[in-house]
């Protein structure tokens, strides 16, 4: 039997007898999409990505980024500390970066995945950290090296008896393009790079003692 028309039932407008109109998607703003239980805006979590994707996020690189992680860094520190991810806000450097959380009375999953440098990253690192040392003592703000000094430097500590000249320097510049990649080296035109403050925060000075030091004994020994 149909319902009289013009009767009022008591139910609100817009309700049917046992149903209640949907809702579209894009009326809730919060939501960025279907089944979205998050709370961060988009700009947010994109930040919040980044820092969990890339090794290091760089203030001058993105500065639009830079900004969103500053206005927003208690919150994304909240939710890195979930994962057991320490952040790092270095404000002197213009750099953000993560470190795993380890502990001794704690079971912690590790999220992180060690990728350690091989030997030619390493002694391209070391050269670059010198450099960078050496003109800051100077008083310069910047430091610059070109390929060709890269690899006369770091060929030197390879094996004298490896005549595969072309397999060499082949190594040397994949190890340059992994720390333009990471943001350690910026190329300003070809072959020619800067290299950033990043370098201080991957190799500290203690640490560009002791490998300076081991591989002098290494290039040494091989001698």
């Amino acid at each position: 039997m149909s319902e009289p028309v013009g009767v009022d039932d008591g139910r609100p407008a817009g309700m049917a007898a046992g149903f209640i109109d949907p809702v579209p998607m894009e009326e809730d703003p919060a939501e960025l999409f279907a089944g979205d239980a998050g709370t961060l805006d988009a700009d947010v979590r994109r930040v919040l990505v980044q820092l969990l994707r890339r090794k290091f996020l760089l203030a001058e690189k993105n500065s639009a980024q830079w900004r969103t992680l500053l206005e927003n860094q208690q919150i994304i520190e909240s939710r890195m500390h979930d994962l057991f991810v320490r952040l790092v806000v270095d404000h002197d450097r213009g750099v953000a970066y993560k470190q795993q959380v380890r502990s001794v009375e704690l079971d912690v999953p590790i999220l992180l995945k060690d990728d350690p440098y091989n030997r030619a990253e390493t002694l391209v690192l070391v050269h670059l950290r010198t450099v960078f040392q050496r003109e800051r003592g100077t008083g310069e703000t910047s430091a610059r090296v070109d390929i060709e000094e890269l690899e006369q430097t770091v060929l030197t500590y390879f094996d004298p008896h490896d005549h595969n000249l072309a397999r060499r320097q082949l190594e040397v510049r994949n190890a340059v393009q992994r720390l333009v990649t990471e943001g350690l080296l910026a190329e300003e035109s070809a072959g020619r790079y800067r290299i950033t403050p990043m370098v201080e925060v991957v190799l500290s000075t203690e640490k560009l003692a002791e490998l300076d030091q081991w591989l002098r004994e290494q290039n040494e020994a091989t001698a």
